[in-house]
C-alpha cells in the first residue's frame, strides 16, 4: 500500500470533511438544499477551494454515493458468510438490504439520487467509474452465491440465464420494494402493513420458482433471516 505525503492526506481530510458536511444537508433538506456556496460558508473556505475538490455539487452526490454503495458491497460481505448454504447465504444478503436501507437510511437515500439523470450526467467519468466499479463489485459478490449453488447442485438456472441475470431478479425485487417503503408513507392505506414481511414472501417465492434446494417452508425461512437480521444489526 502506497504511503501518502502530507498534503495528500490533508487533501482526501478536506475532502472527507466536504463529504461529511454535505451529506445531512442533502439527506435531511435535498438535493437543491446543496450548494457549493452554502459548504464554503460552512467550512468558512473560499469557494475556489471547494472547486478544487469538487467541479459542482452533482460531483459530491455521487462522491457520497460512493461511499454508500461501498458500504453496502461490505454488509454483503459479512452477510454472504453468515451461513453454509448457498440459498441461505442469498437470504443473508437479502437481510443485509433490509438493515442497510432502514438503520443506513441516509445511505439508501443518497444511493436513490443516483437514479437522477441531472446528477448522473454532470458528475466526472471518473466518479462514473467508481460507481460502476461498485455496483460490480456487490454484482460479482452475490452472482458468485448462485454459482456456488449450481456447482454443488442446488439450483439449475434454466438454459441461457446466466447468474447476474437471476440475481438482477433479486435485486428489482429487493432495491424497489426498500425504495417504496422508503418513500410511501401510505403503504399501511394501501393495506400493506408488514411490507419486509411481503419481500421476503416473494424472494421466497422466487427460490422455490427455481427449485432451489434445500427447501424451505416460509416459515422456516423467515426464521433464520429473523436470525441473521438480528445479527447483522448487532454487528453493524
Amino acid at each position: 500500500m502506497a504511503v501518502l505525503s502530507r498534503k495528500q492526506r490533508e487533501i482526501q481530510e478536506r475532502e472527507q470533511r466536504i463529504l461529511s458536511l454535505a451529506r445531512p444537508i442533502l439527506v435531511e433538506q435535498g438535493y437543491q438544499a446543496l450548494s457549493m456556496d452554502r459548504l464554503a460558508a460552512q467550512m468558512e473556505y473560499a469557494k475556489g477551494t471547494l472547486y478544487n475538490h469538487f467541479p459542482n455539487k452533482e460531483e459530491i452526490v455521487v462522491a457520497l454515493a460512493v461511499e454508500s454503495l461501498e458500504l453496502r458491497r461490505k454488509m454483503f460481505e459479512r452477510a454472504s458468510i453468515l451461513r453454509a448454504t448457498p440459498r441461505e447465504r442469498m437470504m443473508a444478503v437479502g437481510c443485509s438490504c433490509e438493515v442497510y436501507s432502514s438503520a443506513c437510511a441516509e445511505h439508501f437515500a443518497v444511493e436513490q439520487m443516483l437514479r437522477n439523470a441531472v446528477i448522473w450526467e454532470k458528475s466526472s467519468n471518473k466518479r462514473q467509474d467508481l460507481i460502476r466499479q461498485c455496483e460490480l463489485r456487490s454484482m460479482d459478490l452475490v452472482a458468485g452465491i448462485v454459482r456456488d449453488a449450481v456447482a454443488v447442485g442446488d439450483l439449475q438456472l434454466p438454459n441461457e440465464m446466466t447468474a447476474e441475470e437471476l440475481v438482477f431478479g433479486f435485486w428489482s425485487l429487493t432495491y424497489g420494494s426498500h425504495a417504496l417503503i422508503a418513500s410511501s408513507p401510505t403503504l399501511p392505506d394501501l393495506g400493506i402493513g408488514d411490507p419486509v414481511r411481503s419481500i421476503r414472501y416473494h424472494a421466497w417465492t422466487l427460490m422455490n420458482g427455481y427449485r432451489w434446494a434445500p427447501y424451505l417452508s416460509f416459515e422456516e425461512a423467515n426464521s433464520v433471516m429473523n436470525e441473521i437480521a438480528e445479527r447483522i444489526r448487532s454487528d453493524s
